[in-house]
């Protein structure tokens, strides 16, 4: 996308990728800015399920099943212990990786 609304997409709405324990994993759009996911991210994690109402569906979610989230776009403004500001990601996770001889 290019243009004033490309960039107006990009700051009012948030996407994530939850990855589950069980290998799967969920994208979703969310209508809020990235800075106010930020705002809502510690409690959301401290949460035993969270719900996004869809269009056609409600979908809760166990959040003790969610290994790892990625957010877009990224949230640079947070800051503190165990946050590692400028950091490459050099190989995606990968799971069920066998080498056969």
């Amino acid at each position: 996308m290019k243009g004033s609304f490309a960039q107006y997409a990009q700051e009012s709405s948030t996407e994530i990728i939850l990855y589950y324990i069980n290998g799967h994993s969920e994208t979703f759009s969310l209508p809020i800015s990235p800075q106010e996911f930020q705002a809502m991210l510690p409690q959301l994690l401290q949460k035993p399920w969270i719900t996004f109402h869809l269009i056609d569906q409600t979908v809760c979610i166990s959040t003790e099943k969610v290994m790892k989230i990625e957010i877009k776009p990224p949230i640079n403004q947070m800051q503190g212990e165990g946050i590692f500001a400028n950091s490459q990601r050099i190989t995606a996770l990968q799971r069920n990786a066998t080498k056969f001889l």
